[in-house]
């Protein structure tokens, strides 16, 4: 199966449709068949490689992508994160935002870049962390799967680290000062895309969720987010795979544009629209992780499965980060069909 995604991911004509992601997918099962508490794996490179194998070992699903939460780069930029350790399975967030405006974050990031040390922009934090966990993951499952590197898309991180309404309220105003912040951004995911490879992960999974046009609509999109996300995506190695959320059935031709060999979009999408917008992209998705994959049975599961596959699906991917509470069997059942 690894080597079945691998040529898929590289253009290569494969048969059939095979089942995995690049998003975040472990399970609450999985974390206690490994002993691990959710909040206690985004610290500790041994925990978090864990983690990730977890699904794999637990149901055979051959992937596994790592960091486990979006946060990563916001933290490494200085933002602080909550992780979230009184709940169960929570995903960790931002505790609050690191800038009040877009141009404070672009004055900042200025004056970074053109320190001494800027040879180290960005590359602190956890990332390194995330790195080794990935070189982990890699030498304990990577023969039988594929390893995933997972970055927020420009505007995303954006959003992480600018109060949200002074930042669209800068989108009118300033608008410079957002578009250059987000290409600043964009040199620094590259730069934390390379690690993620370097450290031994096998594609990269950018995950727009805030810069998706069907939340931002066209405009803002093609004005701000798309410049951004096609710079990033051309200095990524590839393969690329652009995770978008919301429905963007009639902007699938602007995701077209971003240069990434595959577009993963969520369950909201009509897929024969979807696949009929993109004849020369790859197109994975888009199982409703919560309704279909959490709580259907496994006839839903069948079902869902059988209908995006012969809507013309080139993967079966869950249309976003799977729901921590996701039976392992309804995931074996994908890899029957």
């Amino acid at each position: 199966m690894r080597t079945q995604i691998l040529d898929l991911l590289n253009g290569k004509r494969v048969d059939g449709i095979p089942a995995f992601s690049g998003l975040t997918h472990v399970t609450a099962a999985g974390l206690e068949r490994e002993g691990l508490a959710f909040h206690e794996t985004h610290r500790d490179a041994e925990k978090m490689a864990r983690a990730a194998a977890s699904t794999f070992r637990g149901a055979g699903f051959p992937s596994a992508a790592l960091p486990l939460d979006m946060c990563v780069e916001a933290e490494a930029l200085g933002a602080e994160v909550d992780f979230r350790e009184g709940g169960q399975y929570e995903f960790p967030r931002m505790a609050r935002p690191l800038f009040e405006t877009g141009v404070q974050c672009l004055q900042t990031l200025e004056q970074w870049k053109q320190s001494p040390k800027s040879s180290d922009f960005g590359l602190q934090g956890r990332v390194p962390l995330v790195c080794e966990a990935i070189t982990k993951l890699k030498h304990d499952i990577g023969a039988d799967a594929v390893i995933g590197g997972i970055l927020p898309g420009p505007f995303t991180l954006l959003l992480f680290l600018v109060e949200s309404g002074a930042l669209f309220t800068e989108m009118k105003r300033n608008p410079q000062a957002v578009h250059d912040a987000l290409l600043h951004l964009s040199s620094f995911l590259s730069r934390v895309g390379h690690a993620y490879r370097h450290a031994g992960a096998d594609f990269l999974t950018i995950h727009d969720m805030g810069g998706s046009p069907g939340f931002l609509g066209p405009k803002r999109f093609v004005d701000f987010v798309l410049p951004a996300q096609q710079q990033l995506i051309a200095e990524l190695p590839k393969p690329r795979v652009l995770s978008v959320c919301g429905n963007t059935n009639a902007m699938m031709h602007l995701l077209a544009q971003s240069g990434a060999e595959a577009i993963s979009v969520d369950q909201t999408n009509d897929l024969a629209a979807s696949r009929a917008a993109l004849p020369h992209t790859l197109l994975f998705g888009n199982l409703n992780p919560v309704e279909t994959l959490s709580r259907g049975t496994r006839p839903q599961v069948q079902a869902a499965a059988a209908q995006a596959r012969s809507l013309g699906i080139d993967a079966l991917w869950p249309g976003c980060d799977l729901y921590p509470p996701t039976p392992l069997e309804n995931l074996k059942v994908l890899l029957k069909e």
